[in-house]
């Protein structure tokens, strides 16, 4: 056990969130520059890649948190460089739906092995029990993100 208060903790867990979040947020600025890409771009491929199926460009908007037009531009760059594509809707028309194609997943792939596998081993000497701890921590610090930028944009 921990001889710190929880008032402590507490400020040690946020402090180290927020170092977190700086850290990963030049890793992807690094990561994006390698591939050619800007850093948004490469985080929607990423979220892209999570989805079950393919998206429409509002469904982009909401995932990324960006304006429907800011999200048609990202598409349009995820197409130029060759990421992602568009299609009709087969259930509706009016709708195109984006898909990542496979043509640069062996040069992401590649640029990510190295890193992937430093942040796996990051999480070697965890039982179990911790890393679920860590993953709730993590859904619940990503649904107060999404709710405070929701927030933050309408007021």
């Amino acid at each position: 056990m921990s001889n710190r208060t929880r008032g402590e903790l507490v400020a040690a867990v946020t402090a180290a969130a927020r170092r977190h979040h700086a850290a990963y947020t030049l890793f992807n600025q690094a990561m994006a520059e390698r591939l050619g890409l800007h850093p948004t771009d490469l985080q929607c491929v990423s979220l892209l890649a999570l989805e079950p199926g393919p998206r429409t460009t509002g469904e982009i908007a909401e995932l990324t948190g960006l304006t429907s037009g800011s999200a048609t531009r990202l598409v349009d760059r995820l197409r130029k460089a060759g990421l992602a594509e568009r299609h009709p809707d087969t259930h509706d028309r009016r709708k195109m739906l984006v898909t990542l194609t496979a043509g640069r997943s062996p040069e992401i792939e590649a640029a990510w092995e190295a890193p992937g596998e430093a942040f796996d081993r990051a999480l070697d000497d965890f039982t179990d029990d911790e890393l679920t701890v860590i993953e709730r921590y993590l859904r619940r610090t990503t649904d107060v993100g999404t709710e405070e930028t929701a927030r933050l944009r309408v007021g």
